[in-house]
């Protein structure tokens, strides 16, 4: 077996903020590969947050972003069951990362794809049958088709499901998941509002040289 040095163990704690006994029995397990580590404790990880997934998260934060220059504001509210854990600064880390996953993800509506709504996945799903690259296709491949579509339209919508933007190789869900096995209680991120500024705003278009000359014409 590979020699575990310090160094190592800290590369690998840094890496996955996993405590210091998780990363050398990690490493131990995986002959020192820092990759087959990082993989073992993401399924360790995952394995403690689902039980932990079934208890009450009520503390927690609400957490902001705001996107230089003022014109992106976020605001999301992440649980945890403690507000032992809510003053931590792991948890604190977190909650500005997912604000910050947010305000980068302009597509992302939803916390996760059971929130949304069936009648628009109903109406994803009528716009991809109807699509000319469909037409010539027997109804259950055009069914297949149309699901493996379908999922990877809700998964872009859901916050979840994202890519995480510091580290592309994971998911926000692992990533929850991950502060879950470090700190110890179960975390759920509740809800998320994202503000564009003049979003909605029907923009009024004006001609310049025009109001310059009615201004001009008034004057005299």
């Amino acid at each position: 077996m590979a020699e575990i040095s310090a160094k190592i163990v800290k590369e690998l704690r840094d890496k996955t903020g996993a405590g210091m006994m998780d990363c050398k029995k990690a490493l131990g397990e995986n002959d020192g590969d820092i990759n087959k580590s990082i993989e073992w404790l993401r399924q360790k990880g995952i394995t403690s947050a689902e039980k932990k997934s079934g208890r009450v998260a009520a503390e927690g934060l609400v957490g902001s972003y705001i996107h230089t220059g003022g014109r992106v504001g976020v605001l999301v509210e992440v649980n945890c069951e403690t507000d032992f854990v809510a003053r931590r600064e792991e948890f604190q880390h977190l909650v500005h990362n997912i604000a910050l996953q947010i305000a980068a993800c302009p597509n992302v509506e939803y916390v996760k794809v059971a929130d949304i709504p069936q009648d628009i996945v109903e109406r994803e799903k009528a716009i991809e049958m109807g699509r000319d690259d469909l037409g010539n296709k027997p109804d259950n491949i055009k069914e297949k088709i149309v699901l493996g579509r379908i999922e990877k339209r809700v998964k872009e919508l859901s916050l979840l499901d994202q890519p995480y933007i510091r580290d592309q190789n994971i998911t926000v869900e692992e990533l929850v998941k991950q502060a879950i096995s470090q700190l110890g209680e179960n975390i759920q991120v509740r809800r998320f509002t994202r503000f564009v500024l003049g979003e909605g705003i029907e923009k009024q278009e004006s001609n310049f040289a025009e109001e310059v000359a009615a201004q001009m014409g008034a004057g005299k």
